[in-house]
């Protein structure tokens, strides 16, 4: 699995190995006995990009998982399911968002309408992350400890 730790240590396919797309060398992946190796990630963008750097290094036995890991599930193959894992990181900034705009409309409404900031602050926010792609509260919020699963040694093909 091309991916980060906590997409794979909350869900991922049955014997999957997980290899950042950051440290991706093909060279590292062995190719013995002309074994199938299946490349996937959460979207099939990052397992693309991967496949891509195989085929350039004379790996053919490559398979991409077009449209990702949510792909493999709604065709209902096995998955292992961390239920300690947190919660989607997506979720997470739903959630602190969405309390942040509650808190300085609240706030405004009954304590002082300079707490609106608070909420246009967030709005703006979210605006710029929906442009460009880039979330400053999914970054801050990543740092977490919460948000630092643990992932085996014997998961990781680096």
């Amino acid at each position: 699995m091309l991916g980060k730790k906590n997409e794979f240590a909350a869900e991922h396919i049955p014997g999957a190995k997980l290899m950042p797309l950051s440290h991706f060398h093909p060279e590292k992946i062995s190719n013995e006995a002309h074994r199938k190796i299946v490349l996937q990630c959460q979207s099939g963008n990052r397992s693309a990009k991967a496949a891509d750097k195989m085929f350039a290094a004379g790996l053919r036995e490559v398979v991409h998982l077009k449209g990702g890991f949510p792909t493999w599930k709604a065709a209902g193959y096995p998955t292992e399911v961390n239920k300690k894992a947190p919660i989607s990181m997506f979720r997470q900034v739903q959630i602190a968002a969405g309390s942040l705009v509650f808190l300085g409309t609240v706030l405004g409404a009954f304590v002082s309408p300079w707490f609106l900031i608070l909420s246009g602050f967030v709005g703006a926010g979210l605006v710029f992350a929906g442009v460009t792609d880039t979330c400053a509260m999914a970054m801050l919020l990543a740092k977490l400890p919460l948000n630092q699963p643990k992932v085996k040694p014997e998961d990781m093909l680096v």
